[in-house]
């Protein structure tokens, strides 16, 4: 499985992380795996296509991730003892490949009549972290600010693991990434935190934003409301 690969197939991709150090190989496949698990499940929950094919995508991302992660162990092997010291590594980019392929496995449950896969709401809702997907209405405080800005995970315990807006789908958004009226968030945490962040979602309660400590925080909030109501604009004239 995974023989597929991102961008079409270009090499260029396997090239460029092999110029990535052995720290920021893992630390991608870290967190491939991880996003990778999330898309996997909530393709099952809201039977969207769409997601299972970012998995399979994802799929081969994490194939030239190993491709980096073996070729940099047999650049850097001299001896035996090379050997046996950079083993681990192997091993590591193995179990990472491993969860990829099993998250192709589960999007492929979505062959299944949705009426024969009921036990997969039951399986999910057992776990601890549970994945939701809810919508940012206009009176939101989040509208117009970035993910980073909101520094969501730290406020809620949620990780946002896909948008939807007027563009269409982005998985594994970036902290740069601005919440608008709209947006479909689909995010993964406790129910607690979720529940949180459906309040702030839905503009009955107002996002607790650190006070600024300097002048230029000061000059960032101004921008950041000269951006809220340009967003504002955006969504009264529509798409």
């Amino acid at each position: 499985m995974g023989s597929g690969r991102m961008n079409g197939g270009d090499d260029l991709s396997e090239l460029k992380r092999v110029d990535m150090n052995v720290r920021e190989l893992l630390t991608e496949m870290k967190d491939t795996s991880e996003i990778i698990v999330d898309l996997a499940y909530a393709s099952l929950m809201y039977n969207s296509v769409s997601m299972a094919d970012k998995v399979r995508e994802m799929e081969g991302v994490m194939d030239d991730l190993k491709f980096a992660i073996r070729y940099k162990v047999l650049m850097a092997s001299r001896t035996k003892e090379d050997a046996r010291q950079l083993s681990g590594l192997l091993e590591v980019a193995t179990a990472a490949d491993r969860i990829s392929d099993a998250a192709s496995e589960i999007v492929d449950l979505l062959k299944m009549p949705t009426e024969q896969r009921p036990f997969i709401s039951e399986m999910l809702s057992e776990s601890g972290e549970k994945i939701r997907i809810l919508r940012v209405k206009p009176e939101s405080s989040m509208v117009g600010f970035t993910i980073g800005k909101l520094a969501v995970e730290a406020c809620t315990g949620c990780k946002i693991i896909a948008i939807k807006n007027r563009h269409g789908w982005t998985y594994d958004p970036d902290d740069d990434m601005k919440i608008r009226a709209g947006d479909d968030l689909v995010v993964r945490g406790t129910d607690d935190g979720a529940d949180r962040l459906v309040q702030f979602a839905e503009g009955r309660a107002q996002w607790e934003f650190p006070e600024p400590d300097d002048e230029a925080g000061v000059a960032e909030d101004e921008d950041d409301e000269e951006d809220i109501e340009e967003e504002l604009r955006e969504d009264e004239r529509g798409p």
